[in-house]
């Protein structure tokens, strides 16, 4: 027996946007590591490029 088919108002879930994958990538536990070893590198570069560079400079 095929079974009955029920006719009413059903709720779709619509996808997630870009956005929102993106921010649940960037905070998840698994990927915690990588999102840290990334913002230290661009710390780095930042300092390093900047005028506060001059004191890594022997006298």
């Amino acid at each position: 027996m095929a079974p009955k088919q029920i006719n009413g108002k059903g709720r779709t879930v619509a996808e997630p946007s870009f956005a929102q994958t993106t921010i649940q990538g960037l905070t998840s536990a698994e990927n915690r590591s990588v999102v840290t070893a990334i913002g230290l590198f661009a710390i780095g570069v930042t300092f390093l490029h900047s005028s506060w560079a001059e004191i890594l400079l022997p006298a």
